[in-house]
């Protein structure tokens, strides 16, 4: 038996073209590419861990994983500045400055945001950048330099401990606006700590000391970075 040749619309066509519908219901409308950031963010978290590894358990920040991040960040000319959230308990001294060395000689814009506390030899990473920031209810504590395990009582000890401390004082004052001296007697202050020395200072009080630039957040932060950004490029 011979077909019609007017045979009616072909039916397998339909669901094809249903497809392309459902996935564009506005076929007049192009959806826009997502823009992609020329931000980038680094969380320095937990404890810094020096050249001694820490427990698993610990929620750890590990040098050697941020200086070739800091390199291809650098290298990569899509990135064009960093945000540096800091929410650390601080830890090895000289990784810490080893990490606050890479902020301040990043060739980039840097800003810095303290989030629940950048206390001990977070300071210095959290001054680094070229603008600070810290919440209204995060924390920092400067105290002298402490070492766990075996001090040999000598002369030649407490001078190599001051010669430490005086490397993260003199860091915090170059990369900020208080005095060596300043930030010094409050290292060293008695009348703050419990059966301990140093001071806590709170939101505003890091400000007011000017340890840090400005009171703000995550949004603030950003602007900052973004206005930076745009006075480099100009």
């Amino acid at each position: 038996m011979l077909m019609d040749e007017k045979q009616p619309f072909n039916s397998t066509q339909e669901p094809n073209q249903q497809q392309k519908n459902q996935s564009n219901p506005h076929p007049n409308q192009q959806g826009a590419a997502p823009q992609k950031s020329q931000i980038q963010c680094i969380t320095i978290i937990g404890q810094i861990e020096g050249h001694q590894t820490m427990p698993p358990q610990n929620k750890t920040t590990k040098y050697e994983h941020l200086i070739p991040q800091f390199f291809g960040f650098l290298e990569n000319p899509d990135v064009k500045g960093l945000l540096i959230v800091l929410n650390t308990v601080g830890g090895d001294v000289e990784a810490g400055l080893a990490i606050a060395e890479l902020v301040a000689s990043f060739g980039k814009p840097v800003v810095s945001l303290v989030l629940g506390g950048a206390h001990s030899i977070g300071v210095p990473i959290a001054v680094a950048s070229n603008y600070s920031f810290i919440t209204p209810s995060a924390t920092m504590t400067l105290h002298p330099v402490r070492m766990n395990g075996t001090v040999l009582g000598v002369v030649q000890t407490y001078e190599y401990f001051d010669q430490m401390q005086e490397r993260i004082v003199e860091f915090v004052a170059a990369n900020s606006e208080v005095t060596s001296n300043r930030f010094r007697q409050l290292m060293l202050d008695v009348g703050k700590v419990a059966k301990d020395m140093g001071t806590i200072l709170v939101g505003r009080e890091a400000v007011d000391e000017k340890i840090i630039n400005e009171v703000g957040g995550l949004t603030e932060a950003v602007a900052k970075l973004k206005s930076l950004i745009a006075e480099t490029n100009s």
